[in-house]
């Protein structure tokens, strides 16, 4: 299919084990106690994911693992789904509280809660049951898991490190073999598909995003790939990424269908300044804002400030969007292990756009890309 050598990990990473899960639970249930919560409350979803390994459908039926300090955790699971959950990478690690259709599933998990305790709950839990529990419970308080631990899962072991690394390093050979493909006289949404099949090729099990944004549509940073034919002289947006190995990829590069003007010059030279002023800014002990603030600045410096509508990067893991945010007003200090994107744009209205992006992990001195394409803008068919 390409003639870019597929990245060397495609047996994979060892998997982890119960004790990671474990260390990980005791970790957060410490970390509720810390910031003030009785505990937290952990729905389906990537939270429950990176927690215990365990991936169920999400359904009515209520699935909540419930961590507390000082307390063995207990995940509480419909009856028919417990083999299952027994069996997840982390299912030794808990205590199953099994529920059968027909009885109060908010009986079984409200028997585990201090009734006026205050619980941070993850942030994709249904309303359903959110509600389910404050009827069962109406003195207890709940908060959105990441405004409590908006660090949880920010800091990444080195496990998960070399997993971003092996993501990234497969969005860039996906990289390297779309600018082979011919773009002009094609519609965005073939080009997309062909940046999508390259990133299974490489090793992706999931997909979440293949944004091809040609000519003026490369003004609109969350342009979904259409029916647009591309042509000559467009400058063309191309972000994409997804999971490899569960943890997240999502590079951005614009390139240009021919020869560029030299405006489109100038604002590509500018949005390649500015990341690199903001990968510049990153080591530890800055706080997130200092990333945002020192691309913004050479954006602003150069007459496009008001043509950069967007934060200049978000964290990564398990998913492609995840705490911490580099954007004015976050004052969080950055951690070595911490991972996130610095992707400045400038966006000029039925004209065109401009986004760098790579993810970059926090280093003891400085930064570290786990992204290595060129910046340059490269020139396509």
């Amino acid at each position: 299919m390409t003639g870019t050598p597929v990245p060397s990990d495609t047996e994979g990473p060892a998997p982890f084990t119960a004790e990671d899960y474990a260390a990980r639970m005791r970790r957060a249930a410490d970390a509720a106690a810390e910031a003030g919560l009785d505990g937290i409350l952990v729905a389906p979803g990537p939270d429950l994911v990176w927690l215990t390994g365990y991936r169920p459908v999400e359904t009515e039926r209520l699935t909540l693992l419930v961590l507390r300090a000082g307390h063995d955790p207990v995940l509480v699971v419909p009856a028919l789904e417990a083999p299952d959950a027994a069996q997840a990478p982390g299912g030794s690690a808990l205590t199953l509280r099994d529920w059968t259709d027909g009885n109060d599933p908010y009986e079984a998990a409200g028997s585990l809660l201090t009734a006026d305790g205050r619980y941070g709950i993850s942030d994709n839990a249904w309303a359903l049951h959110l509600l389910g529990l404050r009827e069962r419970l109406p003195d207890a308080g709940h908060v959105a898991l990441t405004r409590a631990l908006p660090m949880l899962r920010a800091v990444k072991d080195a496990a998960e490190l070399g997993r971003l690394a092996a993501a990234g390093a497969a969005a860039d050979a996906a990289y390297e073999e779309i600018r082979k493909i011919p773009f002009a006289g094609r519609r965005e949404r073939e080009v997309a598909a062909d940046l999508a099949d390259l990133l299974r090729h490489f090793g992706h099990s999931q997909v979440d995003f293949t944004i091809v944004a040609s000519g003026p549509n490369g003004a609109n940073p969350h342009h979904e790939a259409g029916e647009r034919v591309i042509e000559r002289g467009d400058m063309v947006v191309l972000d994409f990424g997804g999971l490899k190995h569960g943890y997240g990829s999502d590079t951005t590069r614009t390139v240009h269908v021919g020869e560029p003007t030299d405006e489109e010059r100038r604002v590509h030279d500018v949005v390649r300044a500015a990341q690199e002023a903001g990968f510049r800014a990153v080591r530890p002990g800055a706080a997130c804002q200092d990333v945002d603030r020192a691309a913004r600045a050479i954006i602003a410096d150069a007459g496009y400030g008001e043509y950069f509508i967007h934060r200049t990067g978000h964290g990564i893991g398990v998913t492609t969007h995840e705490p911490p945010y580099m954007i004015e007003g976050e004052e969080q200090p950055l951690v070595p292990g911490m991972c996130f994107s610095v992707e400045p744009g400038v966006y000029l209205p039925g004209r065109f756009g401009v986004r760098i992006e790579d993810i970059v992990t926090v280093t003891e001195d400085g930064g570290r890309r786990l992204n290595n394409t060129p910046h340059e803008m490269a020139m396509v068919d």
